[in-house]
């Protein structure tokens, strides 16, 4: 561990944090000379290997990531021009799909019409475990791709337990003010207790923590936060 690190993690007291106090805490412990992501890893009491336990889904923070995303749409002839005219970065159809099984892939969130799936679904071990393959279950298999790239730049993110039980998911920036950080994270709690599976049993928020990239982990008091926005 580094001196900056240390430094920073010193900051952090054995208790748990409100959101707001966290927020503050996480800004006063960055270190690096960039300006950080504040991410969010929430555990939940899911067994994941179940299928009806797997939590999935998406939120819009009020304030968006801070994150400049790169849209690529797979559409074609009137789909194609109104991706366009939305402010996708890239759109195509066979182009494309040549491009990517050939390697390329700088983008950061793609779109597909449903009557491309078929072809794009051939990509499925490329875009899959990068976290790039359109669903209609994230709203990015969908006709509507002038809606869906607003919603994207409006700051929409996506979020899937992993197989050890966690949610990560990117709040904001280092430079957002504490209140921004703050409304952020309350979206995406409420929108992962919302996706409380049914068949989940126990305690569902088992614990959270906020950090920034190279920063040391707040731990979060999300048992209360939890009753608040159910």
């Amino acid at each position: 561990m580094g001196k900056q690190l240390r430094n920073s993690t010193a900051k952090v007291e054995s208790k748990l944090y409100e959101l707001q106090e966290a927020g503050e805490l996480v800004k006063q412990a960055a270190y690096a000379k960039f300006d950080e992501t504040v991410e969010l890893a929430i555990r939940l009491g899911v067994d994941p290997k179940r299928a009806d336990q797997m939590v999935r889904g998406t939120t819009v923070l009020p304030h968006g990531t801070g994150k400049k995303v790169r849209i690529l749409v797979f559409a074609k002839g009137e789909k194609e021009q109104e991706a366009r005219e939305a402010g996708a970065d890239v759109v195509g159809a066979d182009d494309l799909l040549a491009k990517i099984q050939g390697g390329w892939l700088e983008f950061d969130q793609a779109i597909a019409t449903p009557d491309l799936m078929s072809s794009v679904g051939k990509l499925g071990k490329v875009l899959g475990p990068r976290g790039l393959m359109p669903n209609p279950k994230t709203g990015t298999v969908t006709f509507e791709v002038g809606k869906a790239i607003q919603e994207i730049r409006k700051g929409r993110v996506e979020y899937k337990v992993d197989k050890a039980g966690n949610v990560h998911v990117p709040i904001g920036k280092v430079s957002f003010d504490v209140s921004k950080i703050t409304e952020n994270a309350q979206a995406v709690f409420s929108s992962v207790v919302k996706a409380k599976p049914s068949s989940s049993k126990g305690k569902y928020l088992k614990g959270a923590t906020m950090s920034s990239t190279m920063g040391p982990g707040v731990p979060l008091e999300c048992a209360s936060l939890g009753r608040r926005v159910e």
